[in-house]
């Protein structure tokens, strides 16, 4: 199947290549053309990934309908992105947007671009920079016949069993955004955990703890597979690491859902607040724990220590 990508961040570029090795013809641009050459030139992707320069040739270069995934920063980046998508894309064709947009803007990308005869999805997807290697997962919202016609790329996309039609247009990244607010109130367990235990009078090794609790533990999981790769490489203390954690959109998004929906949600908001906090005072072991696991999972800059 034919698939054009718009974007090729982190994210982007991963999908990309994943859709190409898996079988997929790939049309790829970026606003920075070298990123994309380079992209299509390595081996593995040769013959499978096409750069489309200027965005226009994706008309000719992908059969109608086209499926167009846009990676790009969610907010005025993918307004612009959407909005130059919709004035050289044709009647029947598909916008799948898999940033990390708000679900609000995806129903009404959605009821734009229905008013020029063109479909959309919205496409929640984690995995991070390891999307590639193990596959991204995906959530969708949209019109149901046009992710069935979408589904062989999501396929080849996620790993077995990792991708899902939620529903109409904002159901994906609805999905989506909530996944990230619990990610943010087990990422705080997990740093408030290992900050107990590298204050403790033991001396322990954080890595092999790390390690043991994910053979046959009730909380192992991949991001404690993500921290014993941390303390491994940054070693117990993470002394380099500054405690500065960012936060991208989401949770506070999840938090406002909650609140116009009268559900308590007193971990993911408080583990929200917590980072507001970490960029007031970030020298707290806590801290230094969840910036190691946001670059561990998604390549987010971390702060060096002064």
């Amino acid at each position: 199947m034919q698939v054009a990508i718009a974007g090729l961040g982190r994210m982007g570029a991963g999908m990309a290549r994943r859709a190409a090795r898996g079988g997929h013809e790939v049309i790829a641009w970026n606003r920075t053309e070298s990123v994309a050459t380079e992209v299509a030139a390595e081996p593995e992707n040769e013959g499978r990934i096409h750069v489309a320069e200027p965005i226009d040739r994706i008309i000719e270069m992908v059969a109608s309908p086209r499926h167009v995934v846009i990676s790009v920063p969610s907010g005025d980046a993918t307004d612009a992105m959407i909005t130059q998508l919709a004035s050289i894309l044709e009647p029947g064709d598909v916008v799948v947007d898999a940033g990390n947009s708000r679900f609000h803007d995806s129903k009404r990308h959605a009821a734009e671009l229905a008013e020029k005869g063109l479909e959309w999805l919205d496409m929640g997807v984690s995995g991070g920079i390891w999307g590639l290697e193990i596959g991204f997962c995906a959530m969708l919202g949209g019109r149901r016949e046009v992710f069935e016609r979408f589904e062989p790329v999501v396929r080849t996309l996620a790993p077995e069993g990792g991708y899902l039609y939620c529903g109409e247009a904002g159901a994906g990244h609805y999905t989506k955004m909530v996944h990230n607010g619990i990610e943010y109130g087990i990422m705080q367990a997990y740093g408030e955990g290992f900050d107990i235990l590298h204050a403790s009078e033991y001396g322990l090794d954080l890595a092999a703890i790390a390690k043991m609790w994910n053979h046959g533990s009730v909380i192992r999981s991949w991001l404690l597979e993500l921290a014993a790769s941390a303390f491994e490489r940054e070693g117990n203390d993470l002394e380099h690491i500054s405690g500065w954690v960012a936060d991208s959109g989401e949770g506070r998004w999840t938090v406002a859902e909650a609140i116009d929906h009268d559900v308590p949600a007193p971990v993911i908001t408080l583990s929200l607040i917590e980072r507001f906090r970490s960029r007031r005072s970030p020298d707290s072991y806590t801290d230094r724990v969840l910036a190691a696991l946001r670059n561990e999972f998604g390549g987010h800059a971390i702060k060096a220590r002064e």
